[in-house]
């Protein structure tokens, strides 16, 4: 029964340790954050360097998608203002 205890206990410590780790975040804020990962995303550096194809179409697409979608939420906030 104390091993099981100790065993639990220990795994406790190891997942507070854990989640400890993940939660810092350097001082970084959320918005910085997210500016971050936003700008790598469209940048395409998840995608292969050495494709210089991939890499320019990855970043086309994306900025496309990004165009697109901003397109249709000011489309929607239009209509919504309108009081259709």
């Amino acid at each position: 029964m104390v091993d099981r205890d100790r065993d639990k206990a220990a795994e406790s410590r190891r997942i507070l340790e854990r989640i400890s780790r993940e939660a810092d975040t350097g001082g970084a804020s959320l918005v910085s954050r997210a500016t971050k990962r936003a700008r790598n995303h469209v940048s395409a550096t998840d995608a292969d360097q050495d494709d210089w194809i991939e890499q320019w179409g990855t970043r086309i697409g994306r900025v496309l998608g990004l165009a697109i979608c901003v397109g249709l939420l000011v489309w929607l906030v239009m209509f919504l203002l309108r009081g259709a």
